[in-house]
């Protein structure tokens, strides 16, 4: 049995790599490999003496349970980052050696990316925006919100929505369910969403540079080196800096593509030095709701809500969207695709699509494929007099949004899965919007522009180049977003 996790998820070509392993093997190694179009071996380091470390027990004593809110605080260590090391997202994967262990197992390839005993992290170039002026924000909060800290034949249960930990609050602490960014866990989103991506973007000769969540959070100087950041899959939990930080790129003529949903839902608050974060939320403890309304929810009105809709920012929300759950994640889903709306906008040049503005019925975006879900936003909305849907703004969506794309969402299968529609949270505490929910694919411009796909599975359909329409689209919007205009480009790395 081997396990582990790192220190900090993102490091810079030259610095060190903070590994924290455990394992009940006298020796053990290390493997490293670079995801791209396909998951590259980069090296291998020495052996090192193994020992097997306690896991912190959840503090409401629940058998079997680990906490996801303490450190776990296994001995580290470290390890250089070669200067040969291409920038990118890098895996490290834990290696038993010694008696009864394989001398030289298989190497990870893109088959068996997913698994317990290894985790990611992201390697940055020492300037930034020298190898791309694309940046990809890794979503780690999400991330480490949704890990259960399981590992080989252990199942803990430990996260934000599985026995949570709850805090009240305290003067410094800010009151709300605790993660903790030290623990194990594997690799699991990253294997869904990102790869798909990262491999079609080198595959098509669009170079980028990568960061994580906490990187945003951090420096304040971080967007001003690009000038277009992506945002990919599931990306719900965001800090107060994070936004700022990303809402003047914006301000400064800098570009977001949101190819994501159930983005910016959650606040959340920093603590114990950057390794975990605090957020009220609606998340059950046992059988009991600490604290309703949810104070950390982004879009609600203070003193129940932060006041500041992610819409706001996004253009669209969760509250508007949907999920699809299934008894097998992610689930059948509806494959009807986008109901394409001014096709002669430039996001649809090359694609062929009809927006029925002649009489016609309108083509779909992503017909045939799962592009809709697995969670998906949306914005509130109105059909004009001609049948076109429009931003009613009412729900803090900017004014110049332009809706591209539609899916009303409605039950289809009504023996089996059905569309939540919205979030309670949404309904019940926003009555005054009765417009229809439906996921939705758009843009507006406000200094920079901000493209929102609207469906966590814009990736994985454009990844796997499920739909030619899909792909287009997705180079369209790098090809004219991957610089600023020149009368607001920011200065370039040096």
């Amino acid at each position: 049995m081997i396990e582990g996790y790192v220190g900090c998820e993102s490091v810079t070509v030259g610095g060190e790599l903070v590994v924290h392993v455990s394992t009940d093997s006298r020796r053990f190694r290390l493997r490293f490999y670079r995801l791209g179009r396909t998951l590259a071996f980069v090296g291998d380091s020495g052996e090192y003496a193994g020992s097997l470390y306690d896991v912190p027990g959840h503090p409401d004593g629940l058998p079997g349970v680990a906490s996801p809110a303490a450190d776990w605080d296994w001995p580290s260590l470290r390890v250089p980052v070669p200067d040969a090391w291409e920038p990118g997202i890098h895996l490290v994967e834990f290696v038993e050696c010694g008696p009864g262990r394989a001398d030289d197992p298989p190497l990870l390839d893109l088959a068996r990316l997913e698994g317990p005993a290894r985790e990611f992290f992201v390697v940055r170039p020492r300037v930034p925006g020298t190898v791309s002026r694309i940046l990809y924000k890794k979503s780690t909060f999400t991330r480490h919100a949704y890990n259960r800290a399981d590992g080989p034949g252990a199942d803990r249960g430990a996260s934000l929505y599985d026995h949570p930990v709850y805090g009240p609050g305290a003067a410094g602490v800010p009151r709300g369910h605790k993660v903790s960014f030290h623990r194990p866990g594997g690799v699991i989103d990253l294997a869904y969403w990102d790869a798909p991506f990262v491999g079609w973007l080198e595959r098509h000769g669009y170079p980028v540079e990568y960061c994580t969540d906490l990187d945003l959070h951090a420096d304040p100087g971080l967007l001003a080196s690009y000038d277009l950041l992506l945002s990919v899959g599931h990306d719900e939990y965001w800090s107060e800096a994070m936004r700022a930080h990303a809402e003047e790129f914006v301000r400064d003529g800098g570009n977001i593509a949101f190819l994501s949903a159930n983005a910016c839902w959650w606040r959340v608050h920093l603590t114990d030095d950057g390794t975990a974060f605090v957020s009220d939320t609606d998340h059950h403890v046992g059988t009991e709701y600490p604290h309703l309304p949810a104070t950390d929810q982004w879009w609600a009105p203070p003193p129940d809500g932060v006041g500041r809709p992610e819409n706001s920012l996004t253009g669209v929300s969760f509250r508007n969207g949907g999920m699809w759950p299934a008894t097998q994640w992610p689930g059948d889903r509806p494959r009807a695709g986008y109901t394409v709306q001014h096709a002669d906008h430039w996001i649809y040049e090359g694609t062929g699509l009809r927006d029925g503005s002649r009489g016609g019925i309108p083509d779909r975006l992503g017909a045939g494929t799962p592009l809709i879900g697995y969670e998906c936003d949306g914005a509130a909305f109105s059909y004009d007099e001609d049948g076109i849907a429009r931003a009613t703004g009412e729900d803090g969506t900017p004014n110049s949004f332009l809706i591209l794309g539609l899916y009303v969402l409605e039950p289809v299968h009504e023996d089996f899965h059905h569309f939540k529609w919205g979030h309670w949270n949404g309904p019940v505490r926003e009555s005054s919007v009765t417009s229809p929910r439906a996921a939705t694919m758009g843009l507006y411009t406000a200094g920079g522009t901000v493209f929102t796909a609207g469906t966590t599975d814009w990736p994985v359909v454009c990844g796997h180049e499920q739909d030619p329409a899909v792909t287009r689209v997705t180079r369209n919007l790098l090809d004219r977003l991957r610089h600023r205009s020149p009368r607001s480009a920011a200065p370039r790395g040096r």
